[in-house]
This record gives C-alpha cells, sequence and structure tokens, in this order.
C-alpha cells in the first residue's frame, strides 16, 4: 500500500476512534425524547398542526443507523437550523426492531404526523447507514415518495455489506447483507419514483464492504453519488465537508438534475 494511503487511513482511523468516544459520552442523552423541534414520539400523542413558518423551507426528518439514537445528529442539527431549516427532527425506532420494513413502516406514519403538524405536504430526509435503507425503503415501496422530496444516505448499504459476520444473529444485519430478500425488494422496478436521492460514500468507510456498496445505483430512480475522501463511517453525519454537502443537496431539492457523481475531498 502506498504510504500516502497509509497515512490517509491512519487518519481516518485516528479520528473514528475520537468520534466513537464522543459518541459514547453523548449517547445517554439519545435515549431522552427531545420536544423543541427534536423527535416525535411514536405514540399516537394528540397534537395540533404547527402553521408552516415563511422561508424555513421542508421540515428535515434524520434516522440514525444501526444500534445508534437520534444523538448521532447533534452538529448536523444545529448545521441546519443555522442554515434556515426551522423544522428538524431526529427520529428513533425500536432498538427491538427485527425487521427494517416494520421500521420503515413506523417512519411512514411519524412523517404524517409531522406534516400534519408542520403543515407541509413534503419532507426531506436523511439516513445514516441502516437508517437511509429504512428511508430509502419507505419511499421506494411504502410510496413514500408522495411525502419525500430530496433523501439524502450516508454511508449505507444500498447493495449490502459484508462486514462483520459474527453479527449475522440478528436480523436487521442480515437484512443488510448482499441478496438479502429486503435488497431484492429494492432492486425491483421503481417506475415513477418521485424523490430525489443523494448518496454519500467514504472510500474509507470499513463498515461498507466493499465501500462502493453505498453508492445508489438503480435505473428507476434519480440519483446522485457523491464520493467523500478521507474519513470513515463514523465520521459521515459529523464532519463539515459532508454537512456543507448535505445542506447543498437538500437546497438544491426543487431542482432537476441529472444522474450521476460528485466528489468532496476532506483534508
Amino acid at each position: 500500500m502506498e504510504l500516502a494511503k497509509v497515512t490517509a487511513l491512519l487518519r481516518a482511523t485516528t479520528l473514528e476512534a475520537a468520534i466513537l468516544t464522543g459518541r459514547l459520552v453523548l449517547y445517554p442523552s439519545g435515549l431522552v425524547a427531545v420536544r423543541a423541534g427534536g423527535p416525535a414520539p411514536d405514540d399516537g400523542s394528540p397534537g395540533g398542526p404547527v402553521p408552516a413558518v415563511a422561508g424555513a423551507g421542508r421540515p428535515v426528518v434524520l434516522l440514525h443507523g444501526f444500534a445508534d439514537n437520534h444523538s448521532v445528529f447533534l452538529l448536523l442539527r444545529r448545521a441546519l437550523a443555522r442554515h434556515g431549516r426551522a423544522h428538524v427532527e431526529a427520529l428513533d425506532y425500536s432498538p427491538l426492531t427485527w425487521d427494517l420494513r416494520t421500521a420503515a413502516e413506523a417512519l411512514g406514519r411519524r412523517i404524517e404526523r409531522i406534516a400534519d403538524r408542520t403543515g407541509r405536504a413534503e419532507v426531506d430526509l436523511v439516513g445514516h447507514s441502516l437508517g437511509g435503507l429504512v428511508a430509502r425503503y419507505y419511499v421506494q415501496r411504502l410510496g413514500g415518495d408522495a411525502r419525500v422530496r430530496t433523501l439524502v444516505t450516508l454511508g449505507t448499504p444500498h447493495a449490502g455489506t459484508t462486514v462483520a459476520r459474527l453479527a449475522d444473529a440478528h436480523p436487521l444485519v442480515r437484512q443488510m447483507r448482499p441478496g438479502s430478500e429486503v435488497l431484492r425488494e429494492l432492486a425491483a422496478p421503481a417506475p415513477g419514483c418521485r424523490t430525489r436521492f443523494v448518496s454519500f460514500w467514504s472510500d474509507l468507510d470499513q463498515i461498507m464492504v466493499p465501500v462502493e456498496t453505498a453508492r445508489l445505483d438503480h435505473p428507476d430512480l434519480l440519483v446522485h453519488d457523491v464520493r467523500v475522501s478521507g474519513i470513515g463511517h463514523l465520521a459521515l453525519p459529523v464532519h463539515p465537508t459532508v454537512t456543507a454537502g448535505i445542506l447543498e443537496a437538500l437546497d438544491a431539492g426543487g431542482a432537476e438534475e441529472a444522474t450521476g457523481e460528485g466528489a468532496a475531498s476532506v483534508a
């Protein structure tokens, strides 16, 4: 391996370790639901519609990855608020969830309530890792394209990942394997899907094996793949370069864009 690649990998690994430490510190805070601008409980709680804020843009819904919670989006939530998005909700799915499709159904119910509360017909979605796959299933298989203008995925195993075979005891992990029933459903035709997809994938993502699995390739979907260099899986929801790319992707959500690939480098 070339010296430059070794150096980049060591730098990315060091950053991943630092982020993991921070995640462990923040994780307990993610066990508490945040009411003001935060995650809405999936308990059917009553709540009248909230008047839409002029110029606030579409609500943004954030969905975390496997064995995580909404605290992973602390920095992204702040960036979206500074960027003028008045309605940002980071949702959790139950740690007892055993089926990705069940999580996608619950996501659909949550989005309907968010639309009612905010008075907005459409939302934008950002999903990290498994969260991106849950969001994609909702959009492609459950009619969510009627609600979601732009779906941004961060390090999502669109074609399945082969990492950590010992974790196959968990059904959600098995559903993220290449050739799983869920991934076969997502590979099926999706004519007329209205959602615009932007998938960020990193060349040093050690959870996505191979790394290209985080690219989204589907003939019926409007997709823009963005290659990120120099960071790992955990850094995707928090790194400022990726955050800037997410903001740009959401801002461009109202414009038609051809399928293609961009690139972002991290120094």
